[in-house]
């Protein structure tokens, strides 16, 4: 499944990664906050859709990313 970057309330703009909570090949629980991202006004936390292993990381810290891009993806287990 893929990890796209959902909108933020009151973002326009592009939005920073800042810290990947867990690396590839990790575990991760639906729910489970797995990123977070700043914007011009606040900071946020980013949800796994699903659980699994997260396979692949497309953007990585410090980067920037907008609205519905793909971040990561997300093996479903």
């Amino acid at each position: 499944m893929e990890l796209r970057l959902p909108e933020l309330s009151g973002t326009k703009g592009e939005i920073v990664l800042t810290l990947w909570r867990v690396k590839e090949s990790e575990y991760v629980t639906e729910g489970q906050d797995i990123l977070e991202v700043v914007t011009d006004k606040a900071t946020f936390d980013i949800p796994a859709p699903c659980g699994g292993k997260l396979v692949g990381i497309r953007k990585k810290e410090g980067e920037r990313a907008s609205v519905n891009e793909i971040l990561a993806e997300i093996m479903e287990t």
